[in-house]
């Protein structure tokens, strides 16, 4: 079953109270779920026939080497030891994890932390399999696999499986039915995908539902010659302290005023690490990371990771690939207000700024609630709207549309376009053909 709606109608949620993760006691919850026709809240042998993968997927891993985190839950449910090495090594391989066993789960990038932990939730052999985004940090290659993996399961197990997915024109073919939720409660559509994408489409497309077939329209201004470059990296490369192997090869990027690089590669490649050493928020094991032309006269002969860090966030925004990594304050206004106030501006102006960046990325609502209670989706917008709120010269966004309904995903699309038809230099980690397509002047593949 293939579950959809817009940003913030609950499909998250839905599928935890479907894990029996949701305590009465703990908010509001009214209503019932049973499972095998019992109420979940009280049969544990029963939620133990489900496995739940998470959007946040970090927060799922547990332990120090994969094969570890792999063999946890298959411990805790109390799978024989002479069988535990055996499904392990047939999860990992089965989702196409790059290491062994005793990979480090500490350096793994957010493509091979995903398949991490889709293997330890295929290797339980769930007969009630929960898959939220699962593909969303995944490259087009690994996205691949995972689907047909998860029709091999399918077809074997006869597993019920409910997913959540943005690339609905990728799973169509694989679902047997489609929900649509609404904001607030309801279900605005339930039947064949054929005929619920058939009959209601366009409506659907309105609400920002996905619809196969139909991308949003980015409204984009005709491309200007690039101005001159403001950041410029050198044979950067980066190990991480106990690695073995570099995280980032040595590569070389110059990133231009009004100009949008596209950062693409598979899973594993450094896109992340050099979104990180682009920013200026780590030192690269080798080579220089300089700011250039116009913005090097704020901190002449300084390379970027040793900038003061009041001059860096004025400069340089940075979307993190795990938006809460970058939420510190308790409400919504006040994170993005926090950003302009620590760089210069008064209370009034930090105040209309914040407000302007909520209306336009739809978190008006949301102003007064705490950062860490939002859906995924309006997560990543708040982090987007966080990193340009002190109006940056250079934006590096990591993964800046993960979790978007279709209105959300042109809203965030059109936002990035306005930075760089406005000079800014942006650099964009993603996995997203649409937006590369929308919003890139060129592309960096790594290998």
């Amino acid at each position: 079953m293939l579950l959809l709606g817009p940003s913030g109608s609950g499909k998250s949620t839905l599928l935890a109270g479907l894990a029996g993760l949701l305590d009465p006691d703990a908010g509001e919850v009214e209503g019932a779920i049973r499972l095998d026709g019992r109420d979940i809240r009280s049969a544990r042998t029963t939620r133990a026939r489900t496995g739940l993968v998470m959007q946040d997927t970090e927060a799922a891993i547990v332990m120090n080497r994969a094969g570890d985190d792999v063999a946890f839950g298959l411990e805790n449910r109390g799978v024989p030891a002479g069988e535990i090495w055996a499904r392990v090594d047939e999860a990992l391989a089965a989702v196409g994890f790059p290491g062994g066993r005793d990979t480090p789960t500490a350096a793994l990038s957010g493509g091979e932390q995903q398949r991490l932990v889709i293997a330890g939730i295929l290797a339980l052999r769930p007969g009630l399999l929960l898959l939220d985004e699962v593909t969303a940090n995944l490259d087009p290659a690994g996205a691949a696999l995972v689907r047909s993996l998860i029709e091999r399961v399918l077809d074997t197990t006869r597993a019920t499986c409910v997913l959540v997915e943005h690339r609905v024109d990728d799973v169509v073919d694989l679902v047997d039915r489609a929900v649509v939720l609404e904001p607030g409660g309801g279900v605005v559509a339930d039947g064949a995908p054929a005929e619920v994408f058939g009959r209601q489409g366009a409506e659907l497309a309105a609400r920002g539902v996905w619809v196969p077939g139909r991308l949003p329209v980015v409204r984009r201004t005709a491309l200007e010659p690039a101005g001159p470059p403001l950041v410029r990296a050198r044979g950067v490369r980066l190990r991480y302290p106990a690695a073995t192997r570099d995280a980032l090869p040595p590569t070389n990027l110059t990133l231009r005023s009004g100009e949008a690089v596209a950062v693409t590669g598979p899973n594993g490649a450094g896109k992340s690490s050099l979104a990180l050493v682009m920013a200026g928020l780590i030192r690269p094991t080798a080579g220089t990371v300089d700011a250039v032309g116009p913005l090097a006269a704020q901190q002449p002969g300084k390379p970027l990771w040793r900038w003061p860090g009041r001059e860096l966030a004025r400069s340089v925004g940075t979307v993190f690939q795990d938006p809460e990594h970058q939420f510190v304050r308790t409400t919504v206004r006040a994170e993005l207000a926090l950003g302009p106030r620590l760089t210069g501006s008064d209370a009034a102006t930090a105040t209309a700024r914040a407000e302007e960046l909520m209306e336009r990325l739809g978190l008006t609502a949301l102003a007064e609630a705490n950062p860490f209670t939002l859906s995924g989706g309006e997560k990543r917008r708040l982090s987007v709207a966080t990193a340009i709120a002190t109006a940056p010269t250079v934006v590096i966004a990591d993964e800046p549309t993960f979790g978007q309904d279709a209105l959300t995903w042109a809203a965030l699309a059109e936002l990035l376009a306005d930075l760089r038809d406005n000079g800014a230099a942006l650099a964009l980690v993603t996995h997203d053909r649409a937006l590369v397509e929308a919003v890139a002047d060129r592309e960096l593949a790594l290998p």
